[in-house]
């Protein structure tokens, strides 16, 4: 790799340098066009993926409905975790909306590498964990902005028909 992996992924910023020695072997550089899929919803949940310059919508598809912006997530974000978590599919996909770079690390070795080394399996949860957090909250957001808007379009709607 050229540039050393922690200027790349802040999420390694608390890491040892033993650490990261361990994970350097695992990380893949690789990248994307603005359009492109990453993954569908669905599909095998093989890498966790962190963006070193681009953007990505993670999008969630209802059994019932149309297609959900998640997410738009840019440089240093962190998506794919269902690899991570033991998920066997990605619950959301992903679309580059923006042309860039991306590291990625394959789900069971990363989980490997967590078994072998509880120390460092450990530090890589609780970061996840964080930035898990902060995705929900802002997700949580979102929701609270669609169902508003939903409500305030039925309200329009029924005022007009009472009308």
């Amino acid at each position: 790799m050229s540039v050393d992996i922690v200027d790349r992924i802040p999420l390694l910023l608390e890491f040892s340098e033993e650490q990261l020695e361990t994970l350097r072997p695992i990380i893949e550089e690789v990248s994307y066009q603005e359009g492109e899929v990453i993954f569908h919803q669905g599909d095998h949940a093989k890498y966790l993926y962190f963006i070193v310059d681009g953007e990505v919508s993670i999008r969630f598809k209802p059994d019932d409905g149309p297609v959900i912006p998640v997410a738009d997530i840019e440089g240093g974000d962190i998506f794919g975790w269902s690899s991570a978590l033991g998920s066997q599919v990605y619950t959301s996909g992903a679309v580059c909306t923006k042309t860039g770079n991306f590291m990625r690390l394959e789900g069971e070795r990363l989980k490997k590498i967590c078994h072998d080394d509880p120390e460092t399996g450990i530090l890589i949860l609780d970061q996840l964990a964080g930035v898990i957090a902060q995705r929900l909250r802002g997700t949580h957001q979102q929701v609270v902005e669609l169902l508003h808007r939903g409500l305030q379009g039925e309200s329009h709607q029924s005022q007009g028909e009472i009308q």
